[in-house]
């Protein structure tokens, strides 16, 4: 069975090929398209659970994705956070020799679990400040009810 690791050069490309279509604009509805499509269990458990539920699903998706990463969840503060030390995908892509990365690329990750999250009424910060260099860190506070 091929990995998904395996399709991160494709996503990439697909990203560049939308964006010479349509523009960025284009990119970003295609990633809105997918949040809506495909993340339903991440919305069920951040519904069900909270910030617990948040975990959870990182918990398992990075895992499977062997990311090397670090989640805390301070249920008292009211504050998830994950700090990516090595994504699998971003760095597959800046070692890769055929092909250059989508500029955007990273922004998928915030495109996609932002459009579940906040509507939730979670608040949700992404740092892209390090992607150059496969890290990233994502904050998510508990809802204000």
């Amino acid at each position: 069975m091929i990995s998904c690791t395996e399709f991160i050069p494709a996503y990439s490309e697909l990203f560049r090929f939308l964006d010479k279509k349509g523009g960025k604009k284009a990119v970003v509805k295609f990633w809105e398209n997918l949040s809506d499509a495909f993340l339903g269990n991440l919305r069920d458990l951040a519904e069900k659970k909270g910030l617990a539920g948040c975990f959870e699903y990182w918990g398992h998706t990075l895992n499977e994705e062997a990311a090397d990463f670090r989640m805390e969840l301070d249920e008292d503060n009211g504050i998830f956070s994950i700090e990516i030390r090595d994504c699998p995908s971003k760095g597959r892509l800046l070692k890769e020799k055929h092909i250059e990365p989508y500029e955007f690329y990273c922004e998928h990750c915030d495109t996609l679990y932002r459009r579940v999250l906040e509507p939730l009424g979670f608040g949700y910060e992404y740092d892209f400040s390090k992607c150059d260099r496969a890290r990233c860190r994502l904050i998510i506070k508990k809802s204000i009810s």
